[in-house]
């Protein structure tokens, strides 16, 4: 009996090796990799001639349908589908009030996973949760416990802003994280600085887009990066540190990992591509938190990717309208820009063809290291027996970003008029076939809530 699908004519990109081979998929799932000869029967047979057989990316840092992005599952997980990713991990809230709520009233993580769960449901792509506490509440420390065993293994925990968390709440956290073997990730910024910062350019008048990233400086962010990841050691908690930008964050986090600790982190595309002069060419369009930063900065993620101090390359993707960015004063922006359709092929064109990074560098960065670090043993990869999620990448085809081409209902791209070259051409998910040339050709629905297990950091 024929099986469903067979890749032939790729070169096979996996995190540790590249080589000329096919790939058998079956009912969802890759059965075999190897020569034409050791193929089965298939029912149907993709050319793959000139392209690169890849996993699909995950992408562990977005935010969908919530207070920090207009888009929903449908229209985010088709921007995700044609950039090559084939599972995200967004954020299922505590709720909070405040005027960056979007609640009424204050509710349960239970809740906040739920809620995420009955949006999601018109998922092109796989998705997944981290549980994010907003509140002093000590309740939700009993709540840890349910939220893993409803898949969700990992809680954001934010420094800064109104649902930031003072140092002694989130120890109480971080230690029941440690009993349940479940895994921290952490907004660092120093809110004390940041907030003090922000009132004197207010007061001072300085609204300008440039002046922004004086306003979160690179010390704020290494002083509670350094604050939290020695809580997660001295408590023997999994440490994951979201969005690194820059050199300073960096070399802490490096310092605390040369032990041995269970300590990892990521950067983001834009921190690896861009420098604090987009501030000035696009204006608040790009104000993220933390800032792009400067040259030297950029410099240092790839060395601290390279070096093993970074282990994944994220979008941090936040879907917005340009009349929320376009105001008079930066600190009445909306923080975050889109980037889940274009992260793969900008970070692509900088690390492989600009800097000379492997492709096998490029899945571990993107697809292998998230899966591991989350608990998602069925992704990232191309061995028989798990998830057929796979990007048929063309290396070679050179084309220039728009906004026009947004899934996303974000109207602006931060990396408008980038020429890069590298395009995803196919994108499977679970064998089907989701994004093809450019297009959606499956159902809304299709991708499917990933239950996550706690990760074993030491395999």
């Amino acid at each position: 009996m024929p099986i469903d699908t067979i890749i032939t004519n790729g070169t096979i990109v996996t995190a540790t090796e590249t080589f000329e081979a096919d790939v058998a998929v079956d009912e969802g799932e890759i059965v075999g990799v190897g020569v034409p000869s050791s193929m089965p029967d298939a029912d149907e047979h993709i050319d793959a001639s000139g392209l690169l057989v890849m996993p699909g990316v995950i992408d562990p840092h977005v935010h969908v349908d919530d207070m920090f992005s207009i888009d929903t599952h449908e229209t985010a997980s088709a921007a995700a589908a044609l950039g090559g990713v084939t599972s995200y991990i967004d954020f299922a809230w505590q709720a909070w009030e405040g005027d960056l709520s979007i609640f009424s009233e204050e509710g349960t993580l239970m809740e906040g996973i739920k809620r995420k769960r009955d949006k999601a449901e018109d998922a092109y792509v796989d998705y997944s949760f981290h549980g994010a506490i907003t509140r002093e509440d000590p309740a939700v420390l009993d709540e840890l416990s349910d939220a893993i065993k409803a898949g969700v293994p990992s809680f954001k925990m934010f420094t800064a802003y109104e649902h930031g968390l003072s140092n002694g709440f989130m120890h109480q956290v971080i230690e029941e994280i440690a009993d349940l073997d479940a895994v921290g990730v952490y907004h660092t910024e120093d809110s004390s600085v940041t907030d003090m910062l922000t009132e004197r350019f207010k007061k001072e008048g300085r609204g300008d887009p440039t002046d922004y990233p004086q306003s979160r400086p690179d010390y704020a962010e290494a002083m509670a990066a350094e604050d939290a990841v020695r809580m997660a050691q001295e408590t023997g908690a999994k440490y994951y540190g979201i969005h690194t930008s820059c050199r300073k964050s960096a070399e802490v986090i490096k310092s605390f990992r040369e032990d041995g600790s269970e300590i990892r982190a990521e950067t983001c595309t834009h921190y690896t591509t861009l420098t604090d002069d987009v501030f000035e060419e696009l204006g608040n369009l790009p104000m993220i938190a933390p800032p792009i930063r400067k040259q030297d900065d950029v410099e240092a993620m790839f060395t601290h990717l390279s070096d093993g101090t970074l282990d994944v390359v994220s979008t941090d993707h936040c879907g917005y309208k340009r009349e929320s960015k376009e105001v008079e004063n930066w600190w009445d922006s909306t923080f975050g820009a889109n980037a889940l359709q274009v992260s793969l092929p900008v970070f692509h064109d900088e690390a492989v063809n600009e800097r000379g990074f492997s492709y096998p560098f490029l899945v571990r960065v993107m697809s292998r290291n998230p899966a591991h670090i989350f608990g998602m043993p069925n992704k990232g990869t191309l061995d028989p027996g798990t998830d057929a999620d796979i990007v048929l990448f063309d290396p070679d085809e050179r084309y220039t970003i728009t906004a026009e081409d947004n899934a996303s209902n974000a109207d602006f791209s931060i990396y408008e008029g980038r020429e890069v070259t590298g395009r995803v051409k196919k994108t499977f998910v679970r064998g089907q076939l989701v994004a093809d040339d450019g297009k959606i050709v499956a159902d809304a629905g299709h991708g499917e809530f990933i239950n996550r297990e706690r990760p074993d950091w030491d395999v």
